[in-house]
């Protein structure tokens, strides 16, 4: 096979599929956002596959589960790249995967396609971020939080680059507007329990209007029950976050999880008809009550939005397929996404969303139309939409 092309090397048969590498974590303490990242991509490549591939030839995944791992990352992109012959890599959730294997990519002239929201300020030839930068859901939720909780903030958050980064940035907004950040403190990213008593023990004592966790994966889920066992209720002091999605809640119990605040681009009810059908095909796939996620959801549409750059490349050589990518617009289940040309990023569609106790989100607020993403808060403006 021609690694560029996907041709097949002999002519004869069948076109030769274009191969992928995914890869998403199973197991693991970041196991129930990235399976839903697996998901998302699944349902998307059975769907191009379907509808008789691109130009021709079918999407062939290459899967490896990194088990939330960054040296199994590292380790399994390489194998990816060398051994495997892949080129372009859908894969990643927290900032430490990527990380991990961003020089390998970068060294090896390779494409990752990465579905988080994550921290900013990364830009790379090689990667196509298709998660939400600051400016497109840290921002509006700082604004949502100020304008009906109040302006004493605790921050807590994992340790390692995101939540530090992130909390980084709530930090200069909230000073920027008047707000006193109370505490901002850190647990290990797969803590013992007792680190997150004490959190939510210091919470009660500083007394903060608002909570903005960057707790990820398994600790956050341990965090939103330990605080809800601690007689916290969400309606009046809740947990903000970027990350706990509708499997998070699920995983907690969505009735200890009414009243806690996500900012994302996607919440399982935006009522699209393309959220709609997503909807419908996803739990088709996985179950009745398979939760329907901003991880699945990105992960879904860059399938859809390489296939479409493929058509256009005809090659999955890296630099034609980043060319065609730049610009490529699709009709996300969130609305109509685009493809930044300036930065790698996407126009995003941002919205707050209230766990409801039924294992959604009530949307509170929505941006009018997709904001561009901003990656190193040029702007450090909040006051779109």
């Amino acid at each position: 096979m021609n690694r560029d092309t996907g041709e097949s090397s002999s002519g004869a048969g069948a076109p030769a599929p274009w191969r992928i590498g995914v890869l998403f974590s199973r197991k693991g303490h970041m196991s129930i956002p990235e399976a839903e990242h697996f998901r998302g991509t699944a349902l998307a490549v059975e769907e191009i596959n379907l509808a008789g591939g691109v130009l021709g030839r079918p999407i062939e995944p290459v899967c490896y589960d990194p088990e939330s791992s960054p040296e199994l990352y590292r380790r399994y992109a390489e194998r990816l790249l060398t051994e495997d012959g892949i080129s372009t890599i859908f894969g990643c959730c927290a900032s430490s995967t990527r990380k991990a294997i961003l020089a390998t990519v970068e060294r090896r002239n390779a494409l990752l396609w990465y579905p988080s929201l994550y921290e900013g300020f990364e830009y790379s030839p090689n990667v196509i971020y298709t998660g939400a930068a600051p400016n497109q859901n840290s921002l509006q939720l700082a604004r949502y939080l100020f304008a009906n909780y109040g302006r004493k903030f605790y921050l807590i958050g994992s340790d390692y680059i995101y939540p530090r980064e992130s909390n980084r940035i709530m930090r200069d907004v909230v000073a920027r507007e008047g707000g006193e950040v109370v505490a901002e403190t850190y647990v290990p990213v797969v803590p013992h329990e007792d680190d997150l008593h004490r959190v939510v023990q210091d919470i009660r004592r500083k007394a903060p209007s608002v909570v903005f966790s960057t707790v990820v994966g398994d600790a956050a889920e341990e965090l939103y029950r330990i605080y809800y066992e601690a007689g916290f209720d969400p309606r009046t002091l809740p947990i903000a976050s970027l990350t706990m999605a509708e499997g998070e809640i699920q995983a907690v119990g969505s009735e200890l999880c009414a009243g806690h605040i996500t900012s994302a681009p996607y919440f399982s009810s935006v009522d699209t008809p393309e959220s709609r059908r997503f909807v419908q095909s996803y739990r088709a796939h996985f179950g009745a009550g398979a939760p329907v996620t901003m991880y699945a959801e990105a992960a879904y549409f860059q399938i859809h939005v390489f296939a479409q750059a493929l058509a256009r490349a005809r090659s999955l050589d890296t630099q034609r397929l980043v060319d065609a990518a730049l610009g490529t617009e699709f009709d996300a289940p969130q609305g109509r996404i685009r493809i930044d040309p300036d930065n790698n990023h996407t126009y995003l569609w941002p919205r707050i969303g209230v766990a409801n106790g039924k294992g959604s989100f009530d949307i509170v607020w929505e941006a009018r139309d997709p904001i561009k993403p901003d990656p190193y808060l040029v702007d450090h403006v909040y006051d779109h939409g």
